[in-house]
């Protein structure tokens, strides 16, 4: 528990207790993919998102990197700046994203790049994020991972692992693939570091499902994944925040608006004492 901070630990066990008695027949976990269900820091050194891995693995063409960096010092300070508004920031994170898939697709993008990445560049999940991939599966709560990474390499990564497993769905940037397997597009609305609130939820079959399940577990590694709430329909709702860095600047922030914080690049292990617990007591 070193690691774990409990902002209002009476109300985080008044949740848990409306949980149990409702069980896991109305419960279901949201989270993000890069950093959330996957590490931070391997050694000690940064741990390359996915978008990451195409750029150093060389995968792609050999000028890939240097016009991906070019857009990256291009809006990468738009993302930082609270000086600029929601709606236009918004718009210029779309603009890049766009940008960069249209990079990514004139750089060679197809099938067996997917392949190729996910066999050379390993994905380092959190410790216990495995347990609790299995445990959800066992006891048939929905997971629904939510990224602006590729959607086919997070599919791949978990086929790979094994843990592509029937309750878990997938919101995030999918490829549009030809006869050939190469990419020629992606799939719209593009999903970004500032717009996961607006991400289109009903069209997923297991909507109608999560109609009847009003107990959400959120996961995330920054403010912005707040935003994945918004659009699913819940009463009770824990929110779990992995700072993973800069803790000193952005503790009182992850203080004011998560319910739960794992600190230090920690493990899943808090994560699974909640499901057991909501799952087992109400077994019990």
């Amino acid at each position: 528990m070193e690691n774990v901070i409990i902002t209002n630990e009476k109300k985080l066990n008044e949740t848990i207790n409306k949980m149990i008695k409702d069980g896991n027949d109305r419960l279901y976990i949201v989270s993000d993919f890069d950093k959330t269900l996957t590490n931070a820091f391997v050694i000690g050194q940064k741990a390359h998102t996915m978008i990451a891995q195409l750029r150093e693995g060389k995968f792609l063409s050999p000028d890939y990197p240097k016009k991906a960096f070019a857009l990256f010092d291009i809006y990468h300070p738009i993302e930082l700046d609270n000086k600029i508004s929601i709606k236009e920031k918004n718009e210029k994170m779309h603009e890049w994203w766009k940008k960069h898939f249209d990079l990514i697709i004139e750089s060679g993008m197809n099938k067996k790049v997917i392949d190729e990445v996910v066999k050379k560049m390993k994905m380092h999940f959190r410790d216990g994020a495995f347990e609790l991939l299995d445990f959800l599966n066992k006891n048939n709560i929905p997971l629904i991972i939510m990224s602006a990474a590729p959607g086919d390499l997070i599919e791949e990564y978990l086929r790979y692992e094994k843990k592509l497993l029937s309750n878990i769905h997938i919101i995030a940037n999918m490829f549009i693939w030809d006869k050939n397997g190469k990419a020629v597009g992606v799939k719209e609305p593009i999903i970004h570091s500032m717009n996961k609130h607006e991400t289109e939820i009903k069209s997923l079959l297991i909507y109608k499902e999560l109609l009847k399940r009003k107990n959400v577990i959120l996961l995330g590694d920054n403010l912005e994944d707040l935003d994945m709430i918004k659009g699913f329909p819940y009463n009770n709702l824990i929110k779990i925040g992995f700072l993973n860095e800069n803790v000193s600047e952005n503790l009182e922030e992850f203080k004011k608006n998560y319910d739960v914080i794992i600190l230090n690049d920690s493990d899943m292990d808090y994560v699974n004492e909640i499901l057991k617990n909501i799952v087992n007591k109400h077994s019990a």
